[in-house]
């Protein structure tokens, strides 16, 4: 993390073999010493970043409450808003916030078995492993977040397991957000039936989507796209692989399924207007704006994970989805390096307005005003939805989609 921050620091530095573009021959000397003290100054940053977090983890190890875990939680937030704001770095902000809330999570997963033991409840004698899905699946968290779990237990426990994951999963929601991982209003919490199971639960479910046994077509799309991106966070680590090999093998076996799932992906709509314009909102309190979630990146999240799928690409990343499609030839280097550029300025400025939002500047953290920034700013992020646009014509040709 450390090393990823240092070199964020140093790429913007000129190019210290051309120096005398910024000073004369007898004030070489001088201008390295103020390089040297401006990097000196840089490296006392991080370091003191590095122990802070370093700090965290520790009490979260002895945290013994869900109230202190959510007061490490804001500390651990304000730590990478202050780097964030200094390095302007979306790869070191998503490992940091993916890191520190998979610790959090699993200590909060290790509090509520003890709170069930306590109450005379013991985990039943079966593994069982807590997966994220969304942006924490994709390890892309950032500074706002919400709860995106599944739960998976073994097979062989019977009634009485699925009772017991049922209450566990009830405490386990309520400690997370007294952790400050808010409740998902869409419901992709263990709480829901729909994210618990056993494995052979989750098997029969997984057919039942995938072959269309379900009346409700849009929420079994929806359901299938979150899916997606599951990840391991907690537990046993062998069970979640094995429901997550079985989610990516139905996706690439059921062709159908992933045709949809392309389909719904090139036609989201994009900010893009006449002539390649920004389309922004004409009236209301949004007036000059647009939804950056939703009209841009978005769309460059799903665009690039159904060709992952398509590809059988393992990972859940958008930047290494990208990298590892371009290593496997269905990307040129210079569409793979538009695409890699379109993600980080569109999450940079998604992660500023989060930064807005926490410090009561603004009401919501989607909405951006393309004309409130300066021209080259705003010309990159038009030509990252151009690019984007690019990629759902792509898709769309690849899959015959009419």
């Amino acid at each position: 993390m450390e090393n990823a921050v240092s070199e964020d620091i140093l790429a913007v530095l000129p190019d210290l073999t051309r120096i005398t573009r910024y000073c004369e021959a007898g004030e070489i000397s001088s201008f390295l010493r103020n390089v040297n003290a401006v990097l000196d100054e840089d490296r006392q940053r991080v370091l003191t970043w590095s122990r802070q977090y370093s700090d965290l983890l520790a009490k979260v190890d002895n945290a013994v409450t869900s109230q202190e875990l959510r007061q490490l939680h804001d500390r651990f937030n304000s730590v990478e808003i202050e780097r964030f704001l200094v390095t302007l770095s979306v790869k070191a902000l998503h490992h940091s916030c993916t890191h520190y809330r998979d610790v959090i999570a699993t200590k909060a997963l290790m509090l509520v078995a003890a709170e069930m033991e306590s109450a005379g409840r013991p985990l039943p004698d079966i593994p069982f492993a807590l997966i994220s899905m969304g942006s924490d699946g994709r390890e892309e968290q950032t500074l706002i977040t919400d709860q995106d779990y599944l739960i998976v237990y073994g097979d062989g426990g019977g009634e009485a397991c699925d009772y017991y994951f049922l209450d566990f999963s009830a405490l386990l929601v309520d400690r997370l957000e007294e952790a400050g991982f808010k409740k998902c209003t869409g419901d992709i919490m263990p709480t829901n039936p729909t994210w618990r199971g056993s494995l052979s639960q989750w098997r029969k479910r997984l057919l039942s989507i995938v072959r269309y046994e379900f009346e409700d077509y849009a929420k079994n799309m929806m359901d299938l796209i979150v899916l997606s991106d599951a990840r391991y966070v907690a537990g046993d680590r062998k069970l979640a692989e094995s429901l997550v090999t079985m989610i990516r093998d139905m996706e690439r076996d059921y062709f159908q399924v992933l045709w949809g799932m392309a389909k719904a992906a090139t036609e989201m709509k994009l900010a893009l207007g006449f002539m390649k314009r920004f389309w922004t909102e004409n009236s209301g309190e949004h007036r000059g704006s647009f939804n950056l979630k939703l009209l841009a990146w978005a769309p460059l999240v799903m665009n690039v994970r159904i060709l992952s799928i398509n590809q059988g690409i393992p990972a859940t990343s958008t930047i290494e989805r990208i990298t590892l499609l371009e290593k496997e030839g269905s990307f040129s280097a210079t569409v793979s390096r538009d695409l890699q550029d379109a993600y980080s300025i569109l999450t940079k400025h998604r992660i500023l307005l989060q930064i807005k939002v926490i410090q009561g500047l603004r009401d919501d953290a989607y909405y951006l005003n393309p004309y409130e920034l300066p021209a080259d700013e705003r010309e990159h992020i038009r030509h990252a939805i151009i690019k984007i646009e690019e990629l759902q014509k792509t898709i769309h040709m690849n899959f015959s989609i009419v």
